[in-house]
């Protein structure tokens, strides 16, 4: 990247980031407002300290010391709680702009299709939401409001100074060239290592996700892993330390620089103050004065280029948020949706192909499949041939590549994504529950349902006693992603958790594989009394699930192989007759 392109880019990130407080505007008019008022209001003690010593001291004046010396203390008072006012307001804008933030990634990050959190470790997206953002609390919380005010002091005390001796001005004003020259520098080097720690940060809280999640932990213990993975936390926290440390390094040789700078100005000015050209006419109140202005002076000088510094490197920051904020959302909410207000569940499956990697082997191949609204279908093949593809494409997790997927006639990408999911329920082979109670996991299905409601879905889900068996019932809490449950019970309670929702066309992906002969059977017996009227489609390896189904496609590497009943595809003697002698 050019020069040229480099400074258009972060042009581009500025003004964004501007963008953030355009509803904030009266608030943030008022912040400035406070904060002039302020600075001009401070300006007055240099001036009142002079007239203490150049004329209430030598003459004695009592009174006018008084008045001088209460001035200073009203002054004091009138900037310090215009301070807090101006604290309280912009902190509560930026903690609204940092909430904007948060809620904007997190909605964001919601709407995009289960291939980008396939692609994504989980581990970075949580790094994005709470590193990333965090780091740029003291950016979005003070920056605009330091810079105003630091701004503001500078001008009026540069005013000041030089209505005092403008012959000192020019000297105090020398430390500028070589300030902003080494902040710059320092500014570039801060806003690469922040790239690299904020990285680093990333893959930080990926070990920390793989590594004690409840999964990860069982897997480093029965594979010996725990040395390994104490390694890999133990490197990375040490770049981690390596980075921090060149942040710090970075602007301290900086401050170092300065401080020597800062030491010598005032020693210039005593030394000038006694030149003919700069001394003529200057009384030592106007000296005092004027050094006690030219020491608030290089505090918000120094501040407005620490700023520069904080908000260069923190583009590093908005570069990443703004990288999800900008994803293209792949499964979109149709413009105008259409409504289905009574669906009857009559799926169809027309030409439907499908690839998950532009570049990669389709996973469908011109699928076609008509299933009559109330009536089941089975999908039957090996494992790879696409069978939880045709599943996810139901439930529009991904959008056909070529053709299309219809409910009672009407496209699934017409449809709201909102209906859509109240349509057509999934319980897939992987169930995940939530960590709070066991009503809760199932309310997460439909957060209205009565009591009632999900004592009878658990009943259908063949659940029921075992949840009445525990200390807490209902409220018992499930534990991290349901580890208290054996794999059965906790597809059963994701079964009773699709149920609650009564969805017309039921999709069980592999469903009961986590269960015993026995509860499965019980399962099974449940599904058939609730499949009545429904739509499902069932895809399964025991072929003694499937075997009443009315309709059973068999799939091999994306294809239709053959279709029909049990008995139909027993008498063609095809690859389900095969499979079906083999488990026989």
């Amino acid at each position: 990247m050019t020069p040229a392109e480099k400074a258009q880019a972060r042009s581009v990130s500025l003004r964004r980031i501007g963008a953030l407080f355009i509803g904030h505007r009266g608030r943030l008019a008022l912040v400035v407002a406070i904060i002039v008022v302020a600075s001009v209001t401070g300006m007055a003690s240099p001036f009142l300290l002079r007239e203490v010593i150049d004329v209430a001291l030598p003459q004695g004046d009592l009174r006018l010391l008084i008045w001088l010396v209460g001035g200073m203390v009203v002054v004091a008072a009138i900037t310090a709680a215009l301070g807090v006012v101006q604290t309280w307001i912009s902190t509560g804008v930026g903690q609204r702009v940092m909430h904007r933030l948060r809620t904007d990634v997190f909605t964001h990050l919601q709407k995009q299709s289960v291939g980008f959190f396939t692609r994504t470790r989980t581990g970075e997206v949580q790094s994005r939401i709470t590193n990333d953002i965090g780091g740029m609390e003291s950016v979005v919380t003070s920056t605009a409001t330091s810079i105003a005010s630091n701004l503001t002091t500078v001008v009026a005390t540069t005013v000041a100074m030089t209505a005092l001796s403008w012959q000192l001005t020019l000297i105090s004003f020398a430390v500028l060239p070589p300030a902003i020259y080494l902040t710059r520098r320092v500014a570039r080097m801060r806003r690469a290592i922040t790239t690299q720690r904020q990285r680093e940060l990333a893959e930080l809280n990926v070990i920390i996700e793989e590594g004690l999640s409840i999964s990860g932990i069982q897997l480093s213990k029965t594979m010996g892993a725990g040395a390994a993975q104490v390694t890999r936390f133990t490197d990375s926290s040490r770049r981690l330390i390596d980075l921090e440390l060149r942040s710090e390094l970075a602007g301290r040789w900086r401050m170092a620089a300065m401080s020597i700078i800062f030491a010598i100005i005032p020693a210039t000015i005593y030394l000038a103050a006694g030149l003919p050209f700069a001394a003529a006419g200057m009384s030592i109140g106007t000296l005092v004065a004027f050094t006690a202005l030219q020491g608030n002076l290089f505090r918000p000088l120094m501040s407005l280029l620490d700023v520069s510094v904080t908000l260069t490197a923190s583009l590093a920051l908005f570069a990443r948020i703004f990288e999800y904020l900008d994803l293209p959302v792949e499964i979109q909410e149709p413009a105008t949706p259409v409504r289905l207000p009574s669906p009857r569940g009559h799926l169809r499956f027309e030409s439907v192909s499908f690839t998950y990697d532009r570049d990669g082997s389709p996973a469908l191949k011109e699928v076609d499949i008509d299933v009559p609204a109330g009536s089941s279908l089975a999908l039957v093949g090996e494992t790879g041939s696409g069978k939880s593809t045709i599943a996810a494409l139901i439930a529009r997790l991904y959008d056909p590549t070529s053709g299309r997927v219809t409910i009672d006639g009407v496209d699934v990408r017409s449809l709201a994504l909102a209906d859509l999911a109240e349509i057509v329920g999934v319980v897939s082979q992987e169930t995940y529950l939530l960590h709070t109670t066991v009503r809760e996991n199932l309310r997460y299905a439909k957060p209205d349902a009565t009591d009632e409601e999900i004592v009878a879905a658990a009943r259908a889900a063949r659940i029921h006693p075992l949840i009445e068996s525990l200390p807490d019932g209902y409220d018992t809490m499930v534990g991290s992603r349901g580890h208290r449950f054996s794999g059965g019970e906790k597809q059963r309670i994701a079964i009773a958790r699709t149920l609650l929702r009564d969805p017309r066309i039921l999709v069980l992906d592999e469903a009961t594989s986590a269960l015993d002969n026995e509860t499965e059977r019980a399962v099974q017996r449940a599904f058939e009394e609730l499949s009545q009227g429904r739509t499902t489609v069932t895809i399964a390896h025991r072929l003694s699930t499937v075997r009443d189904a009315d309709q059973i496609v068999v799939i091999d590497h994306g294809r239709i192989l053959e279709s029909g009943t049990h008995e139909s595809l027993l008498d063609e003697g095809g690859r389900y007759a095969t499979l079906s002698a083999l488990v026989a």
